[in-house]
């Protein structure tokens, strides 16, 4: 018998997993099986506050039937074993971003998901909001014509407070960076969205304020395939934060996303956007809880229906992919103080 709803797990139970919890009460074709912890307590903790069974084993978490999907809300570089595991126990795979923290795990992790026959998708839910669609259909509409400048924006703030309360962001090992790698990754994933591919690229990092591994302040200069050129600047010590900002050029106009919202719209055929007056939508700039859960509800509800349809998710492992090997790359390029060529 077909099942009517699809079950969800959540693999980690920190602040984003209640966006993933949210979301799936809100949706009308799933529902939240179990949650899995790291610890026995924390375990407790959790199936009282997400009102389901949960673990601190993840063989007895995946051994529960009704899971045809989980969600994996755990430190950035872990998030590779719970997909391998996932995979081999037939559940479909949905990752908050970045899609791990090397290229390595992260090709291992969509080679996993593909041997297995499941689907793998990764939390960029930016590419749902409505002005970020709009500016991506007059872009392959060509009402730009040729693109030549992509700028992705990132000047965010974070206490001091954000990486001494963890225990593994801002760290290499747990986050793989910092501002590029976690905050940054949104708004790098949207610019790869909309430009041609990335053939090379000359960054510079630098942690400037906070007491962490990763990097707090970064800049890079960006080639594209077609000779377009572009830019990425990003920081978490930026005070007191600023809307992430997303710039495209072509030679027939531009738009600049600024919040998530259009704000700037210049066609030269004349061809005018019907504005939504209102602000930015919230954003993370200088609180990570700012963030609203109504677009990851749109993403898992891609999730649902790609295994509905039996498609791939908007978001899946390869595209995922991208936003973290130029990352690498911007990384490299500091580290060595040369042009990095892509694919790295």
């Amino acid at each position: 018998m077909k099942k009517k709803s699809i079950g969800f797990g959540i693999i980690g139970t920190g602040s984003i997993a209640a966006h993933h919890a949210k979301s799936i009460q809100q949706l009308d074709d799933c529902h939240l099986v179990a949650v899995l912890s790291s610890s026995a307590a924390k375990a407790a903790k959790a199936a009282t506050n997400f009102n389901v069974p949960a673990y601190d084993d993840l063989n007895e978490f995946l051994k529960e039937e009704d899971i045809d999907v989980v969600c994996i809300c755990t430190a950035s570089g872990e998030h590779l074993g719970p997909t391998l595991a996932a995979a081999k126990a037939g559940k479909h795979v949905l990752t908050e971003k970045p899609l791990e923290i090397d290229l390595e795990r992260a090709d291992l992790m969509i080679s996993a998901c593909r041997s297995y026959g499941v689907k793998l998708g990764c939390i960029f839910q930016n590419r749902f909001k409505p002005d970020y669609l709009k500016v991506k259909e007059a872009v392959q509409k060509e009402s730009l014509g040729k693109l030549i400048m992509g700028n992705a924006y990132i000047k965010w703030y974070r206490h001091e407070d954000y990486y001494s309360s963890s225990d593994w962001k801002g760290t290499l090992r747990g986050d793989g960076g910092a501002a590029l790698i976690n905050q940054g990754i949104h708004t790098i994933d949207l610019l790869l969205d909309i430009m041609p591919r990335v053939e090379s690229v000359y960054g510079q990092v630098r942690t400037a304020v906070h007491k962490i591994e990763g990097e707090d302040i970064a800049a890079s200069v960006l080639n594209f395939q077609n000779g377009a050129i572009g830019s990425i600047e990003g920081g978490t010590c930026l005070f007191p934060g600023y809307p992430e900002r997303l710039e495209i050029f072509g030679e027939k106009g531009s738009i600049i996303l600024e919040g998530g919202k259009i704000v700037q719209w210049n066609i030269s055929n004349g061809e005018t956007l019907e504005k939504d007056l209102q602000e930015h939508d919230l954003t993370g700039a200088s609180d990570p809880m700012l963030i609203d859960f109504k677009f990851h509800m749109l993403q898992i509800k891609d999730m649902i229906d790609a295994i509905k349809e039996d498609r791939e998710p908007i978001v899946n492992g390869e595209s995922a992919r991208k936003s973290l090997e130029l990352i690498l790359a911007i990384y490299k390029s500091s580290r060595e103080n040369k042009v990095i060529r892509l694919p790295i």
